[in-house]
């Protein structure tokens, strides 16, 4: 197996080839030599049945693996009884669309600290989602993984040891891992080979081999700010902030993973994971060379 890569929403290039529908995005990522989708619910779950059904059957017909950006505005680590119902609701919309185009995997924000430390935010997050998984299971979407994402600001919930903490309670729980939010919130530090490894292994020890190798990933540069972290993201030809693709390319091809990449550049996502997949398919062959 190999890793994938594609495109979070739809990119610049899309829309400058005439298109307009999300429906023609399987078609014209496997053109572009693509392996992936994921459909963006950030604001709302508004998508139709019909709709959705297009985009699934499109993506079954170009050979496109789709998830699905489940609504910002969740927040499973809030402890409110309300908040956490109006999370479950946002979370099973989104899993009916997926379930609808067929999309295996629905990305989820981890939540806000809201003024209280970060044991007690994780503590209510780790219930938060368990959950989550278990009205999803209830309403029939067992087959779709939940994946908590890392979270760029460094007053939200979602470092890495966070996220694998929310995923060691339940099989059907993979980590969405985000490098440029974990470089925006470590400030830079997070970057280069020796970061990547020591994260990809400490996936590793919480979550053990056979579950990390297949986990869910975004990947942008981005901006940060010294207090606050995430800024902004950024394409990859702006040099100044990282982090740098070549070395998580290098390492999953070294280790034999085979991820599900999602590029979320600022308007270049599928050129920026067309560069991501041909660094990670010349280190792989590289490897079998040598």
């Amino acid at each position: 197996m190999k890793a994938l890569f594609g495109t979070a929403g739809n990119p610049e290039g899309f829309y400058a080839a005439g298109k307009k529908q999300s429906k023609d995005m399987p078609a014209w990522l496997k053109e572009q030599g693509l392996d992936a989708y994921e459909y963006q619910c950030g604001k709302g779950v508004t998508v139709g049945e019909t709709t959705a059904r297009a985009i699934g059957q499109a993506a079954a017909q170009a050979g496109i693996a789709l998830s699905l950006h489940a609504p910002y505005f969740v927040n499973p680590a809030n402890p409110d009884p309300d908040s956490q119902e109006k999370t479950a609701g946002y979370v099973l919309a989104a899993c009916r669309v997926a379930r609808w185009m067929g999309a295996d995997r629905v990305v989820i924000h981890t939540g806000a600290l809201q003024k209280r430390d970060r044991k007690e935010a994780l503590a209510t997050a780790c219930g938060g989602f368990q959950m989550l998984r278990r009205r999803c299971d209830d309403a029939g979407y067992g087959e779709i993984y939940l994946c908590p994402e890392t979270m760029g600001k460094i007053n939200q919930l979602g470092d890495l040891t966070e996220v694998l903490t929310i995923c060691s309670a339940h099989q059907g729980l993979l980590p969405c891992v985000d490098f440029g939010h974990l470089y925006a919130r470590s400030l830079g530090q997070l970057d280069g080979e020796e970061a990547v490894e020591a994260m990809l292994d400490e996936m590793v020890r919480v979550l053990g081999e056979d579950r990390a190798k297949g986990f869910h990933s975004h990947f942008s540069k981005i901006a940060f700010t010294p207090r606050g972290g995430e800024s902004k993201h950024l394409t990859f030809d702006q040099a100044e902030f990282g982090p740098d693709p070549a070395p998580l390319c290098r390492c999953l091809a070294r280790r034999g993973w085979f991820p599900r990449v999602i590029c979320e550049s600022a308007g270049t996502q599928d050129v920026d994971a067309l560069a991501m997949k041909r660094a990670y398919l010349q280190a792989r062959a590289q490897g079998e060379r040598g």
